[in-house]
């Protein structure tokens, strides 16, 4: 019988758009074409798909015609082979080919398999599984000291001055002392290995921490609540079932001395699935269970109420949650690598000088040393003290980062990044407990009439007191068997009934329609009884909570008892209501039908015990009510004005049954039940059976309050330039809805729901259709999203960076993770994410930029992120301000630094050749590491405190940002206009000091080398755009601190002449001939060309 129940279509308009094109891909005319098979078979899909292309319009699928719209770009490029293709990077793809090959040769992955689990018996299992333990270090004790100095060495810079230190070890080569070379080097490696080291040593407490925790409790009524929110970011509860046959044991030892096993599958990503078995041999006949999810308690979940004892099945590397985590990634900010390619560009302008001085010389006698002798004379073009300021400077905006008393609680936990928030174009975005607060409030009630907010509660109580005033309380605490009047509907049941009636209809349908179950927490001190205590226990208010599957259902339970309605117990079979004359509502649960994703409501079946009254309660989303229920004019209206205050509405309607329909609906439902061939589906049908003509109840809103300036912190972020995509693992509903309330989505722009695709065929439609809306937010179920990246991820990520904003429900925390790095590949612009779970984890460390908040949720994301905050609304000034400042004065440093280095080596070319291009050292010994440390390092790192804007004007006017996307502060442009500064300024320097030649060598390097030093002072000066009292104190301490060495340095200079009037007036001539013309050109620039934040800041 269950077999031959029908399946009603429900798509006739979808079949014959179908039937239409496949009779348009089939058609073909005479000839050849006729034996070609059709290009779109409705039965085999995927089969000729690669055939058609993407960009096929709708009237590609009605018409006859075959216009075609062509991809902007092929989706197949043409290969570069032989030497372009080496040349063009097939040599990194070679290198990290053999590292990936030989990684995976030391540490081979053992293949997953299902296993089978005996209880009390551990000795029967024949594998031997991972430890139970979580490990988020990167390195071990053997790895730690070759991993630092391989993530070091594999920059360019500091591979170079390796080779240069290394150099000075030969006696040919040799050009200065070797603590002028090792000793910075050495500097910059200890401080990273101990910055490593500090780091490696928190995260092994952490780990530490996290492996130090057990569950050591059992479960007496087979059931329990767990929280999902560090596995999928919903912090709701969701009931847990235990195995039947286990507790049916008399005693918890008995577990042990029963023959039974576990088989289940291997382990998997999938957090919402799990098949198993449970079988108990010592039983005849032998006892088979099914295991579902339902049954499964997952690893970095928390048994919010009740206790448990169970089997582990997955253990370390294997539980879910670790495998939805990602191994945690060296990150290197944008501006490092942009300094990296500069200093490729210098090394390449060294190479070409130095080939340069050895031409001019003639190749003359071994003119290979020569070559190498001149490498290391120009090889403070790429100074070492460049990672050296770098990295201080990193430090100190970390410090300043968490000084910042407008953001209290924010902490830098990767130090090494600090100037990628200001670089940022896309921001991921959790929405439980990052955007939102995950606290509902039942905000109205809307009756059709008459509508109630919340400064009209008091009248829904005032209406709850007339149908239960003629009820008597109870006698000794039974039921009573009077029940509320129903004069008005009895006697004439087309008439309208009244006001009170109504609302008593839809605040009973919404006390009796939900998952909910009350709780009584014993209190403080008081004993703790065996299971059978509930039957005993007051049902006072003081300590009772709820617990259910969505916080939406609690806020309506809570509700319910504000105004006089309360959900005093519950169990699999009854519950029980206290009115608000005290009386206490007994109903029998007949059928409970949960809400899910697809059909988007759920329903109840429930006998008033009282009036043996059998009625079937019903609530959903509009999309799927509005049909259901019976013609009315005012449900869309309201709908919609209730979604656009932000408020996540449910239509609630209610059917009454007689036992003869409620009968018949039960035979039926079992029988489909029963059914082994489509089982979801003839379930379905039998239920739908009773979705007709359902009477329209009310229509609830419910607010998810928003975390503190969560709309004025996105309006900001909008504005800066910067596109913000929601990653969540709540249904689309939820969403959606959060997305309008926050402001994510504008109330003035369009949303494409993404419809659900589970083929290839069908993400072919979907994203053709998707493809003609133009500014429009995208929403997408995890779902669909997997199957458009298996087969068409290149083209859903051009489609949804072109929209405003994108959001993507249901998302699995390795979804989220793809998510990242499909951004980071495609669009190739700065990625950061933000959560407060530990779903959130792999997106965080994926993308360029992590922040965690500390929220309800834990500390698991703030803790893995890079930086942490305690609010949402503190990611405005953290990119506005600390962003801002971070990636300009790392700009200005870094430059500044490289124009220190090509000043000295262009007076060192000049130099060499005036004299017959001698490979000799202009200065040698303590200048050259005076010059780098203490006569212009303070000067040079003083630039740290620098500011274009005030951090007011940065965060009034957030448009200022885009600019700092487009990575104008360090470019090739400005680089080389820092080259040309530092030629001309060498070349004056040298000329100059040959041109006032006295009759010694002495004397050219005093003028030189004092005019380089003051030079340098100066041009600090004429960079700084906002001065800072220590920046003053730099420039004097330096300069005094050059002055008093000059008594110390009789090496180098003459004190009798550099205490005469001559010394004075020839290093300020050549110093004022370095200077002045940059500093009139820089007040033109600004004249005639002011940047953009030049008015604002006046």
């Amino acid at each position: 019988m269950a077999d031959q129940i029908p399946l009603y279509p429900v798509r006739g308009a979808a079949a014959a758009a179908n039937r239409r094109r496949a009779a348009y891909y089939s058609a073909a005319g005479p000839g050849p074409g006729a034996e070609r098979p059709s290009r779109y078979q409705p039965e085999d899909e995927s089969a000729h798909l690669d055939e058609m292309p993407l960009m096929m319009s709708e009237e590609g699928f009605e018409n006859d015609d075959s216009d075609y719209h062509t991809l902007p770009r092929a989706r197949i490029t043409r290969r570069r082979r032989g030497l372009e293709w080496f040349v063009c990077g097939g040599w990194k793809f070679l290198g990290t080919s053999c590292c990936d090959w030989l990684i995976n040769i030391c540490q081979r992955k053992r293949e997953l398999k299902a296993r089978t689990v005996w209880l009390g018996h551990p000795e029967k299992c024949e594998e031997k599984h991972p430890r139970n333990s979580i490990k988020n270090q990167k390195y071990n004790v053997f790895t730690f000291i070759p991993g630092v100095l391989y993530e070091q060495f594999k920059f360019f810079l500091n591979l170079y001055f390796l080779a240069v230190s290394c150099s000075q070890f030969v006696p040919a080569l040799k050009i200065g002392y070797l603590y002028t070379y090792w000793a910075p080097l050495g500097f910059v490696l200890a401080v990273t290995i101990v910055r490593e080291a500090i780091d490696e040593f928190r995260r092994f407490q952490r780990d530490k921490e996290v492996n130090s925790q057990l569950y050591t409790k059992l479960t007496i009524r087979g059931s329990c609540f767990i929280r999902t929110d560090q596995l999928d970011g919903e912090t709701d509860w969701k009931p847990k079932v235990a195995v039947s046959c286990t507790q049916r044991l008399p005693a918890l030892g008995d577990l042990f001395s029963i023959s039974a096993y576990v088989y289940a599958q291997k382990p998997q990503l999938d957090i919402h699935s799990f098949e198993g078995t449970f079988t108990r041999e010592d039983c005849d006949p032998p006892i088979h269970e099914s295991l579902s999810i339902e049954n499964t308690l997952w690893a970095s979940t928390v048994v919010a109420s009740g206790t448990v004892i169970g089997v582990v099945i997955y253990t370390g590397k294997e539980t879910r949650s670790v495998m939805n985590t990602s191994n945690p990634k060296n990150k290197v900010g944008l501006l490092d690598l942009e300094l990296n390619q500069l200093t490729k560009a210098l090394f390449g302008a060294l190479v070409a000088l130095s080939v340069v001085m050895v031409t001019l010389q003639g190749f003359v006698g071994p003119w290979y040393r020569n070559l190498l002798r001149f490498l290391l004379l120009f090889s403070y073009i790429i100074p070492i003290s460049l990672r050296v300021n770098l990295d201080m400077g990193k430090a100190a905006y970390g410090w300043m980062i968490m000084k910042d008393e407008s953001i209290p609680g924010t902490v830098v936990r990767t130090s090494t990044i600090p100037e990628e928030l200001g670089r940022l174009v896309y921001l991921l975005t959790d929405k439980t407990g990052t955007l939102t607060q995950n606290e509902m409030v039942f905000k109205r009630l809307h009756l059709g009439t008459v509508s109630y907010g919340a400064d009209t509660m008091d009248e829904i109580q005032s209406h709850l007191r007339n149908p239960y005033s003629q009820m008597q309380p109870p006698a000794g605490g039974h039921t009573s068997s009077t029940t509320p009047p129903r004069k008005a509907q009895s006697a004439a049941p087309k008439v309208r009934r009244s006001v009170s009636s109504r609302v008593h209809e839809a605040v009973k349908a919404i006390a009796l329609c939900h998952n909910v179950t009350p709780v009584y927490e014993p209190r403080a001190g008081a004993p703790t009884e065996a299971e059978d205590a509930e039957a005993d226990q007051d049902f006072s208010d003081g300590n009772r909570t709820y617990q259910a599957a969505s916080p939406d259902e609690v806020a309506l339970v809570q509700w319910t008892e504000s105004v006089g309605l309360t959900l005093v117990s519950r169990d699999l079979g009854s519950m029980q209501l206290r009115s608000p004359s005290g009386q206490l509502l007994t109903f029998s649960v007949l059928q409970m039908f949960p809400f899910t994703s697809e059909s988007k409501r759920m329903g109840v079946i429930v006998r008033d015990e009282s009036t043996a009254e059998i009625t079937f309660y019903m609530k959903g989303a509009d999309v799927a009510m509005s049909s259901i229920v019976q013609y009315n004019d005012w449900l869309e209206e309201e709908c919609g004005n209730m979604a656009r205050e932000g408020l996540r509405t449910l239509v609630v309607a209610k059917r009454a049954l007689t036992e003869e329909q409620y009968q018949d609906f039960e035979s039926r439902y079992s029988q489909a039940k029963l059914s082994i061939h489509d089982r979801a589906l003839k379930v379905a049908a039998v239920v739908e059976s009773l979705e007709r003509e359902m009477e329209l109840l009310c229509l609830t809103g419910v607010e998810d309050q928003l975390q503190a300036d969560v709309r004025p912190t996105l309006e900001m972020l909008r504005n800066a330039g910067i596109k913000i995509w929601m990653l969540t693992g709540d249904k689309l509903e939820t969403a959606t809805c959060i997305a309008k309330s926050s402001h994510l989505v504008s109330r003035t722009q369009d949303i494409h729901v993404f419809r659900p695709v589970t083929s290839r065929g069908e993400a072919h439609l979907e994203l053709n259709a998707f493809r003609r809306r133009h500014d429009c937010a995208l929403v997408i179920s995890g779902d669909s999203l997997e199957v458009c990246l298996k087969f068409y991820e290149l083209e859903l990520a051009e489609l949804a960076c072109q929209c405003p904003a994108v959001v993507c429900c249901r998302c699995s925390p390795t979804q989220k993770a793809h998510i990242v790095k499909l951004l980071q590949q495609h669009a190739g612009r700065r990625t950061c994410a933000i959560g407060d779970g530990g779903n959130d984890v792999s997106m965080i460390q994926m993308a360029d930029c992590g922040i965690g908040i500390e929220g309800k949720e834990g500390r698991q994301a703030s803790l893995a992120a890079d930086f942490s905050i305690t609010q949402f609304k503190h990611i405005g000034r953290l990119l506005m301000v600390h962003g801002r400042s971070s990636y300009k004065r790392s700009a200005a440093l870094g430059q500044f630094v490289m124009h220190r280095g090509l000043i000295i080596s262009t007076m060192q070319a000049v130099f060499s050749s005036v004299f017959y291009f001698a490979s000799v050292p202009l200065y040698q010994g303590f200048l050259m590491v005076g010059y780098a440390t203490l006569y212009t390092m303070f000067p040079v790192f003083s630039l740290v405190l620098d500011q274009d804007v005030k951090p007011e004007t940065a965060m009034l006017y957030p448009e200022l940002y885009k600019d700092l996307t487009k990575g104008r502060s360090l470019s090739f442009k400005t680089f080389l206009v820092w080259v040309l500064v530092s030629v001309y300024q060498g070349g004056i320097l040298m000329y100059g000091a040959l041109l006032l030649f006295e009759s010694e060598f002495v004397h050219v390097v005093a003028i030189s080398f004092t005019a380089l030093i003051l030079t340098e002072l100066l041009m600090v000066a004429l960079t700084v755009r906002t001065w800072h009292w220590l920046m003053a104190v730099a420039e004097l301490l330096s300069l005094g601190c050059y002055v008093a060495s000059l008594a110390f340095l009789n090496e180098y200079f003459d004190v009798a002449f550099i205490t005469t009037a001559t010394f004075v007036w020839k290093v300020s001539a050549v110093t004022v001939v370095s200077c002045l013309p940059l500093y009139v050109l820089k007040r033109l620039k600004r004249k005639l060309s002011p940047p953009s934040y030049s008015k604002l800041s006046a």
